[in-house]
Formats: C-alpha cells, sequence, structure tokens
C-alpha cells in the first residue's frame, strides 16, 4: 500500500553459521490465546507437541551437534540475552537453522491455564532481525525435559496406512485395488437387525486433509471432551475423539513428504471391542453405529485393549467440572459429560442424527440426503470429510465409496470399518515417490 514501507528479509546465513527463525506459535499465536486450554493441548501441525514450545531442528544439525529430543540448550542470538529451550528434532526442518514459537515463557500467569510454560523467545528478538537472522550459537546442556507430544511412533512399518497414489494409477487401478477385503474374519456376524433407511458412514479424503487440527477442536467443543492439561499428555492420557496422525515418507529425512491422516472411530461393522465388554456397554446399533452406554461402563477397558485403532479414550480421573459457574454454559446441553472410570469416544455425533430424526419425524417424512452434517465435517476447511448414508446411492458419501482410492484402514483385519479414506494423490516428475502404501522412517529416538 501507498505510504508503507516494505519489509526486508535477511539475507541467508554464511557457510557454517546458524539462522535463527521466530514464527508465531500454530495454536496459541503470539500468545494472545494462551489461556485457551483447547488450543494448548491441541497437538500442533508437524510436532504434535501441546502445552509449551521448543527449538526445533533438523535431523542433520541434530546429529552434527549430539542433539536428542527434550535435550535443553542455551541459545544466544548475536549480543542478546541467553535463552533456554528443550530440543525438538523435526524432519524437514532446513539444516542450518532453529525455528522457535512465540506466544510463551509468560513472567506471569494469565487466566487459568495460561501460565509460566515454555520459554519467551521474544527475549532473542532484535529490531533488525525480528523474524530471521543468522548468527546464532547453541550451547547444548545436560538437562533433558520430557516433551508433551502426542505421537511417538512415526513409522508405518510396511503396513498400508496412508496411502498414497500416482496420478497415473489412479486413472488406471490395478484389479482389486482398494476394496479387497478378507473373505473370512474371526469376528462373527452381527446378529441384530439392521435399518433399513440409514446405514451411517464417513469417507475421508487424504489429497485434501493439511493437517490443521479443526476437526479435532470441533469434536472437542461438539461433545464436551475435557482438556486434561500437561502432566496428563505426558502420560499418554490426552481425550481428544478424532487424533490427526502425522507421517513421513521417503528416505530423505531433510527433505520429506509429510502425510496426514485423521483418525475418529471406524464404527467397525464387526467391531472387536464389543465382543469383549462383560457388561454391554459398547453396542452396535440397527444404523451401523458403535456405540457406548455411558452408565453401564464398569473401567475395565478390555475395549480399548482390543481395538486395533486406538481410537478410545478413558476418564481416568474426574477431569469434568460441572460445578464452576463459569463453564456450565460451556458444555453441549444434548451431549452426556461423562465422569471418571467412563471409556468414551466418537460417536458420529450421534446427537446430530438424533435431532435430524426427530424434525423429520415430525415433518411427516425421513432424513434429508446429506442432511446430517457431523462436528469435524462442518468445521474442516479443505472439506476433506464427508459424512452421510449409504443406503442413499446418491450420496456423497456412497458415491465416495466407489471411487478408485478409496480404501480401508488396517482392512486386512476384518473389521469392516464404516470409517474409510481416500488415497493421497501425486503427480511426481520422474516417479519419485512410491506408488502407493509409502513407506516412512523413524525419527531419532527420544533422549
Amino acid at each position: 500500500a501507498p505510504g508503507l514501507a516494505k519489509a526486508s528479509w535477511p539475507a541467508p546465513a554464511a557457510g557454517g553459521e546458524l539462522e535463527l527463525i521466530f514464527r508465531p506459535d500454530p495454536t496459541i499465536w503470539d500468545g494472545r490465546y494462551a489461556n485457551n486450554g483447547w488450543l494448548q493441548e491441541l497437538p500442533k501441525p508437524i510436532t504434535t507437541l501441546t502445552w509449551e514450545n521448543a527449538a526445533l531442528v533438523s535431523p542433520a544439525l541434530a546429529e552434527q551437534r549430539g542433539l536428542k529430543d527434550g535435550q535443553e540448550v542455551e541459545l544466544a542470538f548475536r549480543d542478546g540475552e541467553k535463552v533456554k529451550a528443550p530440543v525438538l528434532v523435526t524432519p524437514g526442518q532446513a539444516a542450518d537453522t532453529v525455528t522457535i514459537h512465540l506466544g510463551y515463557g509468560r513472567a506471569k500467569r494469565a487466566g487459568r491455564v495460561g501460565g509460566e510454560i515454555g520459554f519467551n523467545a521474544n527475549l532473542l528478538r532484535r529490531s533488525d532481525a525480528p523474524w530471521a537472522g543468522s548468527g546464532l550459537a547453541i550451547e547444548p546442556t545436560r538437562s533433558f525435559v520430557k516433551l508433551p507430544i502426542t505421537q511417538h511412533h512415526h513409522d508405518m512399518a510396511g503396513r498400508d496406512i496412508v496411502r498414497v497414489q500416482k496420478i497415473d494409477d489412479y486413472r488406471h487401478p490395478h484389479e482389486g485395488g482398494h476394496h479387497a477385503h478378507p473373505s473370512e474374519s474371526l469376528i462373527p456376524d452381527w446378529p441384530g437387525h439392521k435399518s433399513e433407511d440409514y446405514e451411517w458412514a464417513m469417507v475421508i479424503d487424504l489429497n485434501r486433509c493439511i493437517g490443521c487440527g479443526s476437526c479435532t477442536i470441533a469434536c472437542q467443543a461438539e461433545n464436551n471432551i475435557p482438556v486434561v492439561g500437561k502432566s496428563q499428555v505426558l502420560n499418554s492420557r490426552e481425550m481428544h475423539w478424532i487424533r490427526v496422525d502425522r507421517y513421513y515418507a521417503g528416505d530423505d529425512r531433510d527433505n520429506p513428504e509429510t502425510l496426514f491422516q485423521p483418525v475418529p472411530c471406524m464404527h467397525c461393522e464387526k467391531a472387536p471391542c464389543e465382543l469383549v465388554c462383560p457388561v454391554e456397554a459398547t453396542t452396535h446399533s440397527d444404523e451401523g453405529l458403535n456405540e457406548m452406554t455411558y452408565n453401564r461402563c464398569v473401567g475395565t477397558r478390555y475395549c480399548g485393549n482390543n481395538c486395533p485403532y486406538k481410537v478410545r479414550r478413558f476418564n481416568f480421573l474426574q477431569y469434568a467440572d460441572k460445578e464452576t459457574p463459569s463453564l456450565q454454559l460451556l458444555n453441549n446441553p444434548d451431549v452426556t459429560v461423562r465422569m471418571r472410570g467412563v471409556m468414551e469416544k466418537c460417536t458420529y455425533c450421534v446427537q446430530r442424527i438424533n435431532e435430524a430424526r426427530i424434525n423429520a419425524k415430525m415433518a411427516g417424512g425421513k432424513i434429508g440426503r446429506d442432511e446430517v452434517v457431523t462436528a469435524c465435517q462442518a468445521a474442516c476447511p479443505t472439506q476433506s470429510i464427508v459424512f452421510g448414508n449409504l443406503k442413499d446411492p446418491e450420496s456423497k458419501v456412497s458415491k465416495l465409496r466407489t471411487s478408485p482410492r478409496h480404501y480401508s484402514l488396517l482392512g486386512e483385519l476384518g473389521t469392516l470399518p464404516r470409517t474409510t479414506y481416500l488415497s493421497k494423490l501425486t503427480n511426481p516428475a520422474g516417479g519419485e515417490p512410491e506408488a502407493h502404501g509409502a513407506q516412512a522412517h523413524e525419527e531419532p529416538k527420544h533422549g
């Protein structure tokens, strides 16, 4: 715009020098959202870090300096103050750079959750290098901290978890393709009555997903999912009903392909969780939903142990707060607030399905085509999530399930999940990525 000075970007660091890069945090930005527990506990894209910031370094720099995940280092930028920060090795980070995020390290508490967590990246900023600059010095220490990250394993171990196809394979799919299912299963057919009108299902297009986590937050807001805090995340007790897994494909750790996959409950037609519940707290509805009866659950956690997708969450502590007056208007009145000792998971927003059913009954008809929109579907900025009725061949979800890209996650187990995926498409020059079932390397182990 006229009258505004153009920002000048500093020159790249000279050979051997380290460059420091400042960025707003992916969830709490510059700290203005630090008191939002939902955003603090939302795993950040790429790193899956929660509740604090870290110094992101490349695998090459970590190997060169002998750095490990969680190792505390002392950062000194030019002649300014020194700041201590934990290291997080991040594939894809430029070799001679370190990225730190703003918004943390407050000197005083800001609200209930915006406390003195993380380190203050602003102490290293300079007026001549507000966003990036060379001249960073790193001094490793012998101290280690355990980072509250939600994904510790990054290798698909040769399985078709996130499938990636070349565009030519999509145009000329192989016979059998992604629709192949085992002909037999150890799980018996569900003997119950099946609805003549509705069979609910979800398809997630991995070609559209950008890993932003909007679906996770929308689900949390819709379904009264509690915030458990940093200490419980460190114990792997986060409660999100839908997680976004992140994998790195390819052998080049400095420039890998990053893949994202949202994973809600699969609502399996042959659900392993239903067989092992001693009190029938988890059952199958006639419309294909894997349901939870919360006041039956006695907390054995057999269902969670028997779920190959690991999408069930257990209330180890009394996370729900029904007494604080300021929180009474927070919860969705259409969804039950769970207590300690209860297992919970994605319900396909059954409250929205029932609302549409009641409205249709009052109008004397049936639920309209693609009328029910789940919370995650409504919030997805790229429209990668589609939900609907399989009984209607003209519904969006029915049409997507006929795509050559359609496949089931761990379909070889014979669980017949109602949540399925469309593979990611690539159009490489020279055919560099694998056609599908891209292999991912494993990141360096924690120090």
